[in-house]
């Protein structure tokens, strides 16, 4: 089976996986999120359309605010 590495878990790849896809299944719901696949930056509106390939590396960053 293919997978791919998500904050250094490994999870199965699915066939047209895209960032919704992984965000969805790692149950991530924080709104304000950093996406890397592979070192490059995903935008938000790039979420859809990105598709990961199998044994690719994400890493998925929580941004935090304060003041």
């Amino acid at each position: 089976m293919k997978t791919i590495t998500v904050n250094d878990i490994i999870i199965d790849w699915e066939e047209n996986m895209n960032i919704n896809v992984i965000l969805q299944r790692m149950n991530y719901t924080f709104r304000m999120l950093i996406i890397k696949v592979d070192g490059k930056l995903v935008k938000k509106n790039e979420y859809e359309s990105t598709i990961v390939s199998p044994g690719a590396d994400v890493k998925v960053i929580h941004l935090m605010s304060g003041g």
